[in-house]
């Protein structure tokens, strides 16, 4: 007889404040080991959580090299002081790596293997710059060449020009993301999840997203020239072509304005099931109801996002009409145009805190970040079901689907 599977439950969050990726940006002091450490201190002062009844720990991480190199995630628990009896892992889906983390976490309880799991993901592109590892799908010329491994912004610009989108559509969603983090912040949306990042002596370097640009205007975001003209002329836009013939052109319609901006990041949370919760004294923030992974054709690679969005919804027994509130990484606008025109999602459920066009894109912790606000906007908004999803490299997308709890 099979026995029955336990549910899996977001039952808390943390996340750090997300910092630009700049040598200026106010997290490029802090390693990303810290980054950890500090929402570890956090999550367990926020919880009560015992950490030696924590059965692993997946953290999410898009560059594993340097500082972010040799598994962070039980790097960060042996010098966070936790046991040494939990152990831990660092997963690498690319920009969906903290997306997986959580799925990860919920796939052990669900199964009955683990009571209480910690999982998020973490990026410091100011100190482990994009592409740092110097794998094949960036240095290799044969690999790039028969992978069709184009720059993201091509691909997005690749995805803007089949699908027909117009420049000023594309300006008008990153004003309203602009907008909607900015009023989201002013009304504090944010402040519960949110752990200011401390120097060693306590001073706060950081406590709110960086990114942020409040006054930008429509006007503004109009004056921005292309943001991957340039490199399509490199090379890039003749590499996509001859992997898509049917293109006889692609049009750069992407800018600074419309694109996702670089972050410095970090999120845990912690998944358990409700007799775990029951003895934390924790009331659920959702269930964990379904997860996806799926690829994409590398050229369009941005698309996999939103596959896996269909394949997580199906297997949670729901169609996209049952969805209230979808957490879509924005891996550039025209993405975001495509998958609410694909799945009808409306204005009124769609990114309505803002997205990482406009707060930032730190690649191994934005799933798990968009997780968390997605249980955040259910509680608030009295909704049901949420989608959170975010699209990677080489044609990689997860998604989870969240049901609140009532």
């Amino acid at each position: 007889m099979t026995a029955a599977l336990d549910e899996a439950y977001l039952l808390a969050y943390v996340r750090t404040p997300r910092g630009k990726s700049t040598q200026r940006g106010g997290l490029a002091s802090v390693t990303p080991l810290d980054l950890v450490r500090q929402l570890l201190d956090a999550l367990v002062d926020r919880t009560g959580l015992v950490p030696d009844r924590v059965d692993d720990v997946v953290l999410g991480c898009a560059g594993q090299v340097g500082e972010q190199g040799a598994n962070l995630a039980r790097t960060a628990l042996l010098t966070a002081g936790w046991p040494e009896t939990v152990p831990g892992q660092t997963v690498n889906r690319f920009c969906a790596s903290g997306i997986d983390a959580v799925a990860t976490a919920a796939a052990l309880v669900r199964s009955g293997q683990a009571g209480l799991m910690v999982a998020g993901g973490v990026e410091s592109s100011s100190r482990v710059p994009m592409f740092a590892d110097q794998g094949p799908l960036w240095t290799d010329a044969a690999v790039v060449e028969s992978v069709g491994s184009v720059h993201m912004g091509i691909a997005a610009d690749v995805v803007a020009t089949e699908e027909g989108c117009e420049r000023g559509e594309l300006d008008e969603y990153g004003l309203r993301t602009q907008q909607r983090a900015a009023r989201a912040w002013a009304e504090g949306r944010f402040a519960a999840a949110v752990v200011p990042v401390t120097a060693p002596d306590g001073t706060v370097l950081l406590a709110h997203d960086e990114h942020v640009r409040p006054d930008v205007t429509l006007d503004q975001l109009a004056a921005l020239g292309p943001a991957f003209a340039d490199l399509g002329d490199s090379g890039q836009d003749a590499l996509a072509l001859r992997h898509l013939p049917h293109l006889k052109e692609i049009r750069h319609l992407h800018t600074r304005g419309t694109s996702p901006s670089l972050a410095d990041g970090a999120c845990v949370a912690l998944i358990g099931t409700a007799r775990e919760a029951e003895r934390l004294g924790i009331t659920p923030m959702a269930r964990i109801a379904s997860s996806a992974t799926a690829g994409a054709d590398p050229v369009r690679m941005l698309l996999a996002g939103q596959t896996a969005v269909g394949c997580a919804i199906e297997r949670a027994g729901l169609r996209s009409g049952d969805v209230d509130v979808v957490e879509y990484a924005e891996a550039f606008a025209a993405l975001c145009v495509k998958i609410q025109r694909d799945l009808g999602f409306g204005a009124d459920r769609f990114n309505v805190n803002g997205g990482t066009i406009a707060m930032g894109h730190a690649f191994g912790a934005t799933g798990a970040i968009l997780i968390g606000a997605c249980a955040d906007e259910l509680a608030r908004s009295h909704a049901r079901y949420g989608v959170a999803a975010v699209s990677g490299a080489a044609g990689l997308g997860s998604a989870v689907v969240l049901e609140a709890v009532a």
